[in-house]
């Protein structure tokens, strides 16, 4: 184990730093920190798609009789990601432990979205520190969104010098390689590339119950001033059309009932095709097609969202009636502030635009408050929009700034107590508003896609509807990744506790 107060790192040979490596063999020996001035460079270089072996042969086996944990943080792409590792440690042999105490290699998958994450990790970090000391050969890394910020790998190297590895988005197919430096190296391996990704393919994954995730593209491109994103993730990148496609029609062929498209922004996907016009719009026409039973998207950025794709999603079929569309403010001017590139008219015109063609849409959106300069007329911007929109659900936040961001240098003028007070006025209109959208289902019969027990009652089933509402009921547990048909009868605010139903058909909701 590593002395002293900071770790101490192997450098990559003064020719790549800084370089996109061609290939793995590019890289022997790894030290290549986070910059946020390049993270901000949107360079013209082409970014290549790359369709590789992601496991050296030399390192199949490294993992027999070995455990692995991974502790993911964040949003769905992080979760992606985190089923792309397992993929590849199961592949080099590894099998999957619960318990910390089992690893033999232990990642934390994190997030830089709010400080509360990276609260979360580092305080994780602490706990584990024990366990290092307590087991030496554990190897501890520490991955995804965080380890893109310059500030966070310079606090690991300096005050948790027994992390063995830090990785970044882009670097996620060369765990292999880094692990096995970490393996056969007394240093700290740090590996995190500030430049844009290529797209690797055919990377294994460790897919889960009747569910599915499927990246379509990486970053984003639009600068919104509160958002860290666009430096961790990157330019936007979309995979092929074809790559995309033929991933989901194995998914059927496996059987999975449920797609989710993911992306930072997925309806500025193929904006970046120089060679084909193909928007979003045209993927989610041609994933109709495909016998998989619901397919969903998130998450989408009001700017982006056409009419072509509403045309598509009219089509219904598995396509779900459910749309996350954050707005984030309902004051045109702290949407402009945020950089948010569309006003609150242009946004409530789209939603009128999407009830008019999928008239039973549910809608759910994410909304920050106390952002710098926000008054309280401009709050109640947002409630009156809230109100208008009536959201079935929504995520809700307190800004909170994120260093090297626009909306950091900003003077944030708005009182804790202040922030506080707006987030519970917020959260209480929406409870309301979730609670009378629920009671319209009472003694309505739903389809729903039953995922198993209920975290809190194992004698009660849990299951979605195809509007992702939240369904309670009793049954047996050989229903578990299967359509049933339930009868609403005890709508709540969060969820819809039903009975299972006799009668068919369902209502579709």
């Amino acid at each position: 184990m590593r002395k002293g107060a900071a770790a101490q790192v192997k450098e990559l040979p003064t020719q790549t730093i800084g370089k996109q490596a061609k290939s793995d063999k590019d890289y022997s020996i790894y030290f290549q920190s986070p910059s946020l001035k390049d993270a901000k460079k949107r360079g013209k270089e082409e970014v290549s798609v790359r369709y590789e072996s992601a496991i050296p042969d030399d390192m199949k086996t490294i993992g027999e009789g070995k455990r692995y944990l991974i502790r993911t943080y964040g949003c769905q792409m992080n979760e992606h990601d985190t089923e792309v590792m397992k993929g590849m440690l199961e592949d080099m042999g590894f099998e999957a432990t619960e318990d910390k105490r089992d690893a033999d290699v232990i990642l934390l998958n994190t997030c830089a979205i709010r400080e509360n994450a990276e609260d979360k990790v580092f305080g994780e970090l602490g706990h584990l520190k024990t366990l290092k000391q307590e087991k030496p050969g554990l190897i501890l890394g520490v991955c995804g969104c965080m380890s893109q910020e310059e500030t966070v790998v310079n606090r690991i190297m300096q005050k948790h010098a027994f992390v063995d590895i830090i990785f970044g988005t882009h670097n996620i197919h060369r765990l292999p390689v880094l692990l096995k430096e970490a393996y056969f190296s007394k240093e700290m391996v740090v590996e995190v590339w500030s430049k844009e990704g290529d797209i690797i393919e055919n990377l294994p994954k460790k897919r889960e119950g009747m569910k599915a995730w499927v990246n379509i593209m990486y970053g984003c491109d639009k600068f919104c001033t509160y958002c860290i994103v666009p430096y961790t993730r990157g330019k936007e990148r979309s995979r092929r059309p074809e790559d995309v496609l033929a991933e989901i029609r194995d998914l059927a062929r496996q059987g999975f009932k449920e797609i989710t498209l993911l992306g930072q922004n997925v309806n500025a996907y193929g904006k970046d095709f120089a060679d084909i016009s193909y928007t979003f719009g045209d993927l989610m026409d041609d994933v109709r097609k495909i016998d998989i039973p619901r397919i969903r998207f998130t998450t989408s950025h009001p700017r982006d969202f056409d009419d072509r794709l509403i045309e598509v999603l009219a089509k219904r079929g598995n396509l779900v009636e459910h749309i996350h569309l954050p707005v984030q403010s309902g004051s045109t001017e702290v949407l402009k502030r945020m950089s948010r590139k569309y006003s609150r008219e242009h946004y409530l015109e789209l939603v009128s635009k999407i009830k008019r063609a999928i008239p039973d849409v549910v809608l759910s959106t994410d909304i920050i408050v106390g952002f710098p300069g926000e008054t309280e007329e401009q709050f109640e911007e947002t409630m009156s929009l809230v109100r208008e929109v009536r959201y079935d659900s929504a995520f809700t936040f307190i800004y909170s700034p994120r260093d090297g961001t626009p909306a950091a240098a900003m003077e944030d003028n708005v009182p804790d107590e202040v922030k506080k007070d707006r987030l519970k006025r917020l959260n209480d209109l929406m409870a309301t508003i979730s609670r009378e959208q629920n009671e319209l289902l009472r003694g309505q019969t739903v389809e729903v896609l039953v995922e198993g027990e209920s975290k809190t009652n194992p004698d009660v089933l849990s299951g979605r509807t195809r509007t992702n509402k939240l369904v309670h009921f009793q049954g047996s547990k050989e229903l578990a990744g299967r359509f049933v048909h339930v009868t609403i009868t005890e709508p709540q605010t969060w969820l819809l506790k039903g009975e299972l139903a006799v009668a068919q058909p369902a209502k579709v909701v």
